[in-house]
């Protein structure tokens, strides 16, 4: 690095994982990027003249988190969420990158919805991508228009009930979708239960597809994948968990305010949902973050789905605290399998050339999750009231500090930029 460089940003005395190893590092970030990573007592940082220094003081530093499974409601529901107060709730949980899935209002199903809705998350302080739907009224050529722009992460298709008319039954329309799919070679999302799991890996056997199984919930269901995984399709099946699935069991039952789509099961089927992330059956852990209103929930026909994005890493940090799962498990459930699985490029690694988009993190820190300081519109948490160990203190998108917390002078302190917007995520060419 040459002397008299001016750097924007430098993140001095950083612990990284590398190679599953926890390092002291210098983070030099110029012009939204990761420019040099130097160790600790090279010298060279003090010969940088930066904007800004941030001295970390130890702390662990991991790639933002990547999201593959939100609702930020809009269009249509924005009294629910919308993509800025969704991005704040992303941005105060560690999450720099979004893909938002196609069930609004109306749903993504055309090359024109993508458009409106793109135009709508120019709001969001966080990086974004989308999902397109798949419609049971057959939008095949819809389907590949929206593949050959290069703009969407995956396909999504409905095999089970859910919020809204998208479950897809017909069994040669569903085929052709898998078929569109492999030949743009694009990622067939699923939300599929019990039965259907089956169903959908069939398909994307039949058809050579790469396919991401959305929220497993079963000991049953891990138990089917992991034998399809061990026989040779480990790089073309993946799955997500929700971090409710893994936190919450049907002994947490709180009405309508623990109801999601798949519901909450027992404490063996979290148990082994637990193992398979720890063992790596599972590859991502998705928030499934579908907020409703208070209102709402107290219907007597409530709607189900919950909020997630600002718990999920507190809870996973916990979890590592409680030696539940390790620090390197985390980054590659949340931050390096997403990128790959999904060729999000220049994200998801902590590397030369990189998006700088990065969460510094106090694992020592322990708060309560608390309803009336969440982000969220909805303004609650399935969570409210537990106290966790490990948070987010800091978030960086594209080099720039969206959101930071500090507990200095006996008070807490919580100020995010809304003046910074994040950018549509580009996809590597597969």
């Amino acid at each position: 690095m040459q002397q008299g460089v001016k750097m924007s940003l430098l993140l001095k005395n950083c612990k990284v994982i590398e190679d599953g190893n926890t390092i002291l590092r210098n983070i030099l970030i110029s012009e939204g990027k990761i420019i040099s990573i130097i160790s600790e007592n090279s010298g060279n940082s003090d010969e940088i003249n930066c904007e800004k220094v941030i001295d970390c003081n130890n702390k662990l530093v991991l790639p933002g988190l990547i999201d593959p499974h939100v609702h930020f409601r809009e269009p249509g529901m924005e009294h629910k969420e919308d993509f800025l107060s969704g991005s704040c709730a992303a941005a105060a949980g560690g999450i720099t990158t979004v893909l938002d899935m196609p069930n609004t209002n109306p749903p993504t199903f055309t090359l024109s919805d993508l458009e409106n809705k793109k135009n709508l998350a120019m709001k969001s302080i966080v990086n974004f991508g989308f999902y397109f739907g798949a419609s049971a009224d057959d939008n095949i050529m819809e389907i590949k228009k929206a593949f050959d722009s290069g703009n969407v992460a995956a396909v999504k298709v409905y095999m089970n009930d859910t919020t809204g008319n998208l479950l897809i039954t017909d069994n040669l329309l569903l085929e052709k979708i898998f078929e569109t799919a492999k030949i743009s070679e694009k990622v067939v999302a699923v939300h599929a239960e019990g039965e259907m799991v089956k169903k959908a890996v069939e398909l994307a056997k039949k058809c050579g597809n790469k396919l991401y199984l959305c929220h497993i919930s079963t000991k049953e269901e891990i138990d089917y994948i992991n034998t399809n995984k061990t026989n040779g399709n480990d790089n073309t099946l993946f799955v997500e968990v929700s971090p409710h699935h893994l936190f919450l069991t049907e002994e947490d039952d709180n009405g309508a305010f623990t109801k999601m789509k798949p519901v909450l099961k027992t404490i063996n089927n979290q148990q082994a949902l637990f193992d398979a992330v720890n063992s790596g059956v599972v590859d991502v852990i998705g928030t499934d973050h579908a907020p409703h209103t208070l209102e709402e929930k107290r219907e007597i026909n409530y709607p189900y789905g919950v909020p997630g994005c600002e718990t999920v890493l507190p809870l996973l940090l916990n979890a590592v605290n409680e030696g539940r799962i390790s620090l390197k498990k985390v980054q590659e459930l949340c931050c390096e399998n997403p990128a790959k699985i999904f060729g999000i490029k220049n994200k998801g690694f902590i590397k030369e050339g990189y998006d700088a988009d990065l969460v510094i993190l106090d694992l020592e820190m322990e708060r309560i999750v608390e309803n009336e300081k969440l982000f969220t519109k909805c303004k609650w948490s399935p969570f409210a009231g537990k106290k966790l160990k490990g948070w987010p203190i800091m978030t960086i998108v594209n080099g720039n500090i969206v959101y930071s917390y500090s507990n200095s002078e006996g008070h807490e302190k919580i100020v995010l930029n809304k003046d910074y917007k994040g950018k549509e995520v580009i996809y590597n060419v597969r």
